[in-house]
C-alpha cells in the first residue's frame, strides 16, 4: 500500500461516515450521500480523517485513486456547505421566474420552458436574470445547470441565451452588406 502523495479527507463534527466494501455513506446536516467506490481501493478512517490508499503504483489504480478520493472528499463537502451553479440570462425579454418549486424560462419560444427540479434540487431566482441551482449532490447540481443552459445556449452573434456565470461567450462578426 502506497503513502506517496497522501492527502487525507477531514471529517468535520456532525458529519458520520459508514464505509463498506465497494460503498460509502456520507451523512451530514444537508443530507446523506452514497457512493460506490472501486473495490480495490483500501478505505479507512483515522479518527477524523479518512483516508484512501491504492494497492499498486499500475497507472489504472493510480487514477482511481485519485477518482475515489475526490467523489468521497465531494460527499464530504456536499453534505456540509453544498453545491451551487449559477446561470445569466442575456437577451431582450429573456426571463425566469419560479411557479412553486418549478422553475419556468420564458428565453424566446412561443411558450415557456418548464424545468421540474429532480430530488435533493433546488432552484432560486434572486432576479429575473440569474437562476441559482443548489443542492448536496456535485455531479446532479452539474448536470441540472447544463440542462438548463442547454434550452437555449448563449449563441455567438448576439450572445442571447443561457450561460453560466462567467462563461466567455466568443462573439462572431456577423453579415456585412
Amino acid at each position: 500500500m502506497s503513502r506517496i502523495g497522501r492527502r487525507p479527507i477531514s471529517v468535520p463534527a456532525g458529519v458520520t461516515v459508514a464505509i463498506d466494501p465497494g460503498r460509502v455513506m456520507v451523512n451530514g446536516p444537508l443530507g446523506e450521500l452514497r457512493q460506490a467506490v472501486p473495490g480495490r481501493m483500501k478505505i479507512e478512517r483515522e479518527g477524523d480523517e479518512i483516508v484512501v490508499t491504492r494497492p499498486t503504483e499500475r497507472g489504472e489504480d493510480r487514477a482511481l485513486h485519485g477518482l475515489t478520493r475526490t467523489l468521497i472528499a465531494n460527499m464530504v463537502e456536499g453534505v456540509t456547505s453544498g453545491f451551487q451553479k449559477r446561470l445569466e440570462i442575456q437577451g431582450v425579454g429573456y426571463r425566469a421566474s419560479l411557479q412553486g418549486t418549478r422553475l419556468e424560462l420564458n428565453v424566446g419560444y412561443s411558450h415557456p420552458v418548464s424545468v421540474e427540479p429532480p430530488a435533493g434540487i433546488t432552484f432560486e431566482v434572486p432576479t429575473p436574470t440569474v437562476i441559482l441551482v443548489r443542492g448536496v449532490d456535485k455531479q446532479k447540481v452539474g448536470q441540472v445547470a447544463a440542462d438548463i443552459r442547454r434550452v437555449r445556449p448563449p449563441e455567438p452573434y448576439k450572445g442571447k441565451g443561457i450561460r453560466y456565470e462567467g462563461e466567455y461567450v466568443r462573439r462572431k462578426v456577423g453579415k456585412r452588406a
